[in-house]
């Protein structure tokens, strides 16, 4: 079975959101501890897949009408 780019987008973005949550309660006295960073970073990088995924599927979306 083949998934959509457009459901992928959606949970790589719902990732990023958990991971900036998980990430903004684990900040304790200062924000710059390894596991706040990393986490950050990973959700940074949820988002950045699911904007790619999102144009990914309005070209496949835009090349399917033509």
């Amino acid at each position: 079975m083949k998934t959509s780019p457009l459901f992928m987008a959606f949970l790589y973005f719902i990732m990023g959101i958990v991971f900036t949550y998980i990430a903004a309660q684990t900040v304790e006295d200062t924000i710059w501890n390894f596991i706040t960073i990393f986490l950050a970073i990973l959700a940074t990088f949820d988002f950045a897949v699911s904007i790619r995924l999102f144009n990914l599927h309005f070209r496949l979306k835009n090349t399917n009408k033509k």
